[in-house]
């Protein structure tokens, strides 16, 4: 049974949340709380494990499940991103180029099994751990995106949002007007989404001096997480009754 969400305008308005969740609540741990880098990510890391093996374990969609392990890929990304960039010292441009490398090695490697891309077709474990290991890594690499837009660009957190975001409306126009690939366009869009909600998470998180809403993390996090949660909440209802409603045609 297929255990993934149906790619909706609401599945992408979650997925920017959940991401811009996992960067304030990954920079709340790592810098706010004064856990380090290092010390984050092996928590976070640990978090995205425990919350995998259950979505690997179940048997049907959960959107509390699915959404948490969503949240787990975008705060461990996060933490290792800048333990990549920061306390590794690689800087942004050459974290952004190894992670952007694995993720091309990985889609590789899928495409080699013979196995489709397409979200919708994801059936066996194999393809399910493919699909996670990919949106890990994915965003990972959005959060150095968006932290070289940011910081080393020029564009400040604003103007970093603005090009991701022009970027992804860009996609859009692509899928509706062009017979471009619909499977490349849906992990295009799901890259991109990243950035964005990395770029939109400091313009919550910083202060005014440096362009932001001054949220703080702590703020920040607890807005996103009541979105996130009211999401989820609705999309629960939606798919219970659609499961009524196939019940009642079944019978």
């Amino acid at each position: 049974m297929n255990k993934l969400p149906k790619i909706t305008l609401a599945f992408w308005i979650m997925k920017i949340a959940a991401t811009t969740l996992g960067e304030t609540a990954g920079d709340m741990l790592s810098m706010t709380l004064d856990i380090g880098y290092v010390v984050s990510s092996v928590i976070l890391f640990a978090v995205f494990l425990g919350t995998v093996a259950l979505q690997m374990r179940a048997t049907r969609y959960i959107p509390a499940l699915y959404w948490a392990v969503i949240v787990s890929t975008s705060t461990s990304g996060t933490t290792i991103s800048d333990m990549m960039d920061r306390t590794w010292e690689l800087g942004y441009p050459a974290g952004s180029a190894i992670l952007l490398s694995i993720l091309g090695a990985i889609f590789l490697y899928w495409r080699s099994t013979g196995e489709s891309l397409n979200v919708d077709e994801i059936r066996t474990p194999r393809v399910e751990l493919l699909y996670w290991t990919t949106i890990l890594f994915s965003n990972t690499l959005g959060t150095a995106m968006g932290d070289f837009l940011a910081d080393s660009s020029g564009l400040g957190f604003a103007g970093g949002a603005l090009l991701v975001g022009s970027l992804i409306a860009a996609v859009v126009v692509a899928y509706y007007a062009t017979q471009i690939s619909r499977v490349l366009l849906f992990w295009l869009a799901f890259v991109l989404t990243r950035p964005f909600g990395a770029q939109f998470g400091d313009v919550l998180t910083k202060t005014h001096e440096k362009g932001g809403l001054d949220l703080g993390t702590m703020g920040s996090s607890a807005v996103l997480t009541s979105i996130l949660v009211v999401l989820v909440v609705h999309a629960t209802v939606m798919q219970r009754r659609d499961r009524l409603s196939t019940i009642g045609e079944g019978h």
